[in-house]
Order: structure tokens, then sequence, then C-alpha cells
């Protein structure tokens, strides 16, 4: 069977050609995949005082082994599997059941661990790079006027402010808040965060109404941390005193219309009764001119009439009017002379010196 000649050529090479290029190819893969290690994991984000594993795999046989962190040689280990290294918070070992192929790397880290872990395999192996992050939580407390034993008491309806403060955290903390197990909007939360790679303090601002007896916590996370650290008050809440300000002033200004009306009944009263003396005054005085008039006046009316019917025994009309005269409104006999007398008249000398008093009637 013959081949066209495209397919008998490869990139314008020939057949002879194209086997020693597949020769050579082949041996370069074998000797440089003796030569081939791998480092994992590549990122690690740990909390401070825990324990982290990088495992390293060599493929072929190798004889020294290095680990560094930072710019820090922390251990050295042979294909044997013994390990040399620098301080108690590093160690070395076999993975189980791979022979000398594994290596595991344990490290008890702190904060100063941060940053490159470098694996190196003596040789034609070179060496590969991990990096290692590590999170420091730092305390939690809570603050505010007035707490006392870890209790606030405040009245009703009065508004209240709380501070969290967390110190040497490294990453700022996440601070959240809770009233009675339940979670606070963080659009009603106030943080701020001070720091730099050394470590960070951070202040968070709570500020609410005072309803009931509540439980207040602040909680704060890093996130390798299993769980929050928190920080409790207990809010006790009393009732807020009557406010009496409305009905002090209802009753000020009721008194104040009251008061007002009082003394303008009052001074009507008063302006009557002072209207009222002055008639009787009045009155009084022209009843005193009337009876002053009245007294200089003659008693008209205490003058009697003469009576033209009225007669003396014994006398013509004619003496007996001579014979009575007014004075001061009475009337009075005169006394008879004795030259009056003449003969014939029926009474006697004695009668006539001692005459008859006849009463008068005033009309």
């Amino acid at each position: 069977m013959e081949y066209p000649h495209s397919i008998m050529t490869f990139l314008g090479k020939s057949w002879p050609e194209l086997i020693c290029l597949c020769l050579l190819l082949c041996a370069t893969e074998v000797v440089f995949g003796q030569f081939e290690f791998e480092l994992q994991p590549v990122n690690v984000t740990a909390l401070r005082d825990s324990e982290v594993k990088f495992k390293a795999t060599v493929q072929g046989q190798w004889t020294f082994m290095t680990w560094t962190i930072g710019e820090f040689l922390v251990l050295t280990m042979s294909s044997s599997g013994t390990s040399t290294p620098s301080g108690p918070r590093y160690s070395a070992q076999f993975c189980t059941g791979t022979g000398t192929t594994c290596v595991e790397f344990t490290i008890n880290v702190t904060r100063q661990d941060s940053g490159p872990v470098i694996c190196t395999v003596q040789g034609a192996y070179g060496s590969k790079t991990a990096q290692l992050s590590v999170q420091e939580p730092g305390s939690v407390g809570i603050s505010g006027g007035g707490l006392s034993g870890g209790s606030r008491t405040v009245q009703e309806g009065e508004q209240v402010e709380f501070q969290c403060a967390t110190l040497g955290w490294f990453p700022a903390a996440t601070i959240s808040w809770t009233l009675d197990g339940y979670a606070v909007n963080s659009s009603l939360v106030n943080t701020t965060d001070v720091g730099n790679e050394g470590g960070y303090n951070s202040t968070s601002v709570y500020k609410f109404t005072a309803i009931r007896n509540t439980t207040v916590t602040c909680l704060a996370t890093v996130p390798t941390l299993p769980d929050p650290i928190s920080s409790s008050v207990q809010l006790v809440v009393v009732p807020k005193p009557t406010d009496w300000t409305v009905l002090i002033a209802i009753v000020l200004s009721f008194s104040l219309f009251a008061l007002v009306v009082l003394l303008i009944i009052g001074l009507i009263f008063c302006y009557k009764r002072r209207k009222e003396k002055q008639l009787t005054y009045q009155a009084e005085m022209m009843r005193q001119r009337t009876q002053s008039q009245l007294s200089n006046k003659p008693d008209i009316q205490n003058q009697g009439q003469v009576n033209p019917v009225f007669t003396i025994d014994g006398l013509p009309p004619s003496e007996r009017d001579s014979r009575f005269s007014q004075t001061n409104g009475s009337f009075y006999e005169q006394p008879v002379s004795d030259n009056s007398y003449q003969p014939g008249n029926a009474y006697s000398n004695l009668e006539l010196n001692f005459p008859k008093h006849r009463h008068v009637t005033i009309v």
C-alpha cells in the first residue's frame, strides 16, 4: 500500500528525521521527569497557635530537603528520614504509605510566620514556594456610660450608646452586635479601624432606644476563628417617671383663667357696690336736703282750718273770731276781759272770767 507523499512528510521532515525527533523528546522527558516535585497547598490562611501542614511530593531519588520560612531556614531533612528543626514549633516526617516520595512539614504558626514558605530539594529539583497568612485574635470589651458590674440601668425611652473595642487583632476584626441573640442591622453600627501589619484596634459604636431589659452583645471575629469572641452587658430598663409638665401647664392655664374671671367678677362687684353707695349717699343727701328745706317752710299740713260753724256758747261769731288767733299753726283762746261783758248775756261774770275750752279739730 502506498501513502501519499504529503502523509510521508511532516513539517517538511522525512520519516528518518521524525523518528530521531521522537527519540530526543522521550529522552528529555525521562531526564527531566526524574527531578520534578510538587508543594501543596500553595496558599494557606491559619489562626495563630494552630498547626499548618505542607506536603512536598518528590519524583525520583533525592538526598536532602530544606524548609525556609521567610528568610530563615527552619528545618533540614534527609532521605533517610532524619530531620533537624531550628525550634520545637517545626517538624517533618514521611507521609504515611508513600515511602520517601512524600514529606509532610508541620509548623505551629505565629504572626511572625506569615509570608513565603519555601521547600528546596538538593540537586536538579530546585525549590517550590507557598504563601502562609497567619491571623491573630485579640481582646473584646464593651464600654459605655453608667456600666457597673456588667450592667447598666436606664429609663424607658432613653437613648443609649455602647462602644465595643477590639485590641490587637490581625487583620482588623469584623464586629457585629446582637440584642437578646438577635442580630443588629450593620447599617445602625459605626465602626472604625486603626492599625498596621503589627495589629489593628477597632471601635464600634451602637446607639438605640431603650425599651425593655436587654442583653447587649458585641462579637468580633476573623475568617479563621471558629467562633466569634464576644462581650456582653445587661441593659436594665426602669419605667420612666410620669411627666407632669403637660398636666401642670393645663392646671396653670385653667387657674390663670379662673383668676382672671374672678378678678373681673370682683371688679364688677366692687363697681356695683361703689355705685350703690354713691346712689345711697346721693339719696341720703337729697333726703336730708329735702328735710332741711321742709324744716325751713311753715308747716302747712299741721295748720288747721277755721271751722265756720264752731261757736262759743253765748258768743256771736264776730266776737268768737276776735277771741282766737293763730300762732305757728295752733289756736288758743284769749282771756275774756271784763269790758266785754254785756247785759243780756246768758253767762254770769263768773262764767266769763273762767271760759270753757274747746278742742279744735285740725283737718
